[in-house]
């Protein structure tokens, strides 16, 4: 098992995708929401971040990744009929006591250089020592309510196609959120719902809790991913309001685990 140091902060090469009103439709069915949504970012910018992530962890190490943390900035829609380009970069590495986690820099413009996105992916790699710690971990969005009730309580539910769904409009087929029997291969109770899916579920929780009629409203978005949502459960979003449209959020599965934390939402 290893990582490459040598390509750490060594962008990827720029990687084009045509938005369509389709690939809009398909992402926001899956997510059970209207198009756009700031998650639908993940998918122009895919392809990159998997080139980043494995320049940098040998194959093996990558059959140990989950993802940890996202965090997307949206400077302007994604339009039908757009060329656009993105391009990653891996900025850190880091020693933690049970892993290590790599983090990505991803950059989405239109093809005249105009921002699209911007976002940083945090991946961990269980069980797996790092070399040495290089680069720092990506920007905060925790938030401390100090036992204030939330602003919103909103429950959805998840459904038991959820990850074929989401797996055909995002091009995610990660067999841990597919197939039961690999899934519990590699210590899962069963297959478990896409982070960015869920992620897509509390953003529009937030939205709900604001009274906001448009998903394009949100500018920021990030979580921590703390543990997995399975398919048939229900998400329940807690959204606090914590100044002007600064909205903080927590996301639990059916059992009341937390499978989302430190939630953040900056609306424009």
């Amino acid at each position: 098992m290893s990582f490459d140091l040598d390509a750490m902060g060594r962008p990827t090469e720029e990687q084009r995708y045509e938005v369509t009103e389709s690939a809009l439709r398909a992402y926001a069915d899956a997510t059970d929401d209207r198009p756009g949504g700031p998650v639908f970012a993940i998918v122009p910018a895919a392809t990159a971040i998997a080139l980043a992530s494995r320049s940098v962890a040998s194959d093996d190490v990558r059959s140990r990744v989950v993802h940890y943390e996202q965090d997307f900035v949206l400077h302007r829609p994604f339009e039908p009929g757009a060329t656009v380009v993105s391009q990653a970069t891996p900025v850190a590495l880091l020693a933690r006591p049970n892993g290590t986690s790599l983090v990505i820099h991803v950059i989405t413009r239109t093809e005249d250089g105009g921002p699209l996105s911007e976002q940083y992916v945090t991946e961990f790699f269980r069980g797996v020592a790092a070399p040495v710690t290089i680069g720092e971990r990506a920007p905060d969005h925790g938030f401390e309510m100090d036992g204030l009730p939330p602003l919103a309580e909103i429950s959805y539910p998840v459904a038991d196609d959820q990850t074929v769904r989401y797996a055909a409009a995002s091009g995610d087929h990660f067999a841990i959120h597919l197939d039961d029997d690999f899934a519990r291969s590699v210590g899962l109770p069963g297959r478990i719902v896409h982070g960015l899916c869920t992620m897509a579920f509390a953003g529009r929780a937030v939205l709900e809790a604001a009274a906001v009629d448009d998903p394009r409203a949100i500018r920021r978005l990030a979580v921590r991913f703390s543990a997995p949502l399975f398919p048939g459960d229900t998400l329940t979003t807690e959204v606090w309001r914590i100044d002007g449209k600064t909205y903080g959020f927590v996301a639990a599965g059916s059992d009341g685990t937390p499978v989302i934390k430190d939630g953040r939402a900056e609306l424009r």
